[in-house]
C-alpha cells in the first residue's frame, strides 16, 4: 500500500504533490460533489500550496482543514492557518471553505470539544491528507512518547506543551487515515534515515510515522527528495 517516488529536488517533489492533490480533489468533486483536503504546516508546504492554488479545481466545492495546529491566534507567525490563508487560499482558491482547528480558547484542552464539533461537520473520508514528518518521526502533532499517539477516539486531540514546543491540536491517527490517499512529503538525510527506521517493525510510540506506514487500510504515496 506504499508507493515511493524520488525526485531530484524538493521543488520537483512539492509540485508533483500539488498535481496529485488537485487530481484527488477533482475526483472527489466528481464522485461526491465536493472535495475534502487536510494539509500540513511547516516550511515546505508553501511550495505545494502556491502551485496547487493555480491548478484547475472547482474551489467553490472544496473544503480545507489542517492536520494539526499550534494553539496560537490565526495572525501569529507560527499559525498553520495563517500559512494556508497566505499561500493556498489566494486567487481562485479563495473560494474554498476553510475549517480551522484553533477556536480561540485559552488552551487546546478547553477548545477540544468545540474543535471536535467542527471536525464532525466534515463529511469524511478526506480525498487526500498531506503529511510532513519531523526529524523525530512525528506526524501531525503526534510526537514520540506523547499520549496523543495512542488516542483512537474522536477526530482531534489536544497536545500539551513540552519544553519549547507550543500547545497544539492534532487530528487523531484514525482520522488521518480516513482518506482516499495519504501523501507524505519529506527531504534531508535525517528524515530519510527516520523514514527507513519507521519501515522497520516497532512501536508507533517510538516513531509515530509507523501509524501510517505499518497499516494496510489507506494507500500511502511517499514523495521524497535528497
Amino acid at each position: 500500500m506504499i508507493e515511493k517516488r524520488d525526485f531530484p529536488t524538493m521543488i520537483d517533489a512539492a509540485h508533483a504533490l500539488a498535481d496529485e492533490l488537485a487530481a484527488a480533489l477533482r475526483e472527489g468533486i466528481e464522485t461526491w460533489g465536493r472535495g475534502l483536503l487536510a494539509v500540513s504546516g511547516g516550511r515546505t508546504p508553501r511550495h505545494v500550496f502556491e502551485r496547487l492554488r493555480e491548478l484547475e479545481v472547482d474551489w467553490s466545492k472544496v473544503t480545507v482543514t489542517l492536520i494539526d495546529e499550534r494553539w496560537v491566534a490565526p495572525d501569529h507567525p507560527e499559525s498553520n492557518e495563517l500559512l494556508v490563508r497566505t499561500h493556498l487560499l489566494q486567487g481562485a482558491a479563495v473560494a474554498a471553505e476553510f475549517v480551522p482547528l484553533y477556536g480561540g480558547e485559552d488552551t487546546p484542552q478547553t477548545g477540544q470539544a468545540a474543535c471536535e464539533a467542527r471536525m464532525q461537520t466534515l463529511q469524511l473520508p478526506f480525498d487526500a491528507v498531506y503529511l510532513g514528518m519531523g526529524d523525530d518521526g512525528h506526524i501531525a502533532s503526534l510526537f514520540p512518547g506523547d499520549p496523543a499517539v495512542e488516542v483512537r477516539a474522536g477526530r482531534c486531540v489536544a497536545v500539551a506543551p513540552s519544553g519549547s514546543r507550543l500547545p497544539r491540536m492534532s487530528l487523531t491517527a484514525p482520522t488521518l487515515l480516513e482518506a482516499g490517499k495519504v501523501f507524505l512529503l519529506f527531504n534531508g538525510a535525517d528524515k530519510h534515515a527516520k523514514y527507513a527506521a519507521a519501515r522497520q517493525p516497532g512501536s508507533p510510540a517510538e516513531i509515530p510515522l509507523r501509524l501510517v506506514l505499518a497499516q494496510n487500510r489507506t494507500p500511502v504515496i511517499v514523495l521524497s527528495a535528497p
